[in-house]
């Protein structure tokens, strides 16, 4: 298992709410968590097989509408 960080510019509990239907999609990921107190809004992803390029995507899904940016960390 790996585990990957995005920096992101998240503000809320409700784009938390936005991404989770397509990070829930994605298949190999065991767990993930949005540290929204961090200056970097932190999304952590625990996967055994997903690739980073598929979470930032799926994380993009669900903020593009909302002009927020995901940066992969790792």
């Amino acid at each position: 298992m790996k585990k990957l960080r995005f920096k992101t510019n998240l503000k809320c509990g409700g784009c938390v709410n936005a991404i989770t239907p397509y990070m829930n999609e994605i298949e190999g990921i065991e767990s993930w968590d949005v540290d929204l107190n961090s200056p970097n809004k932190i999304v952590e992803v625990v996967t055994k097989s997903a690739s980073a390029e598929e979470i930032r995507k799926a994380i993009e899904k669900g903020i593009s509408e909302a002009g927020y940016t995901v940066e992969l960390m790792n």
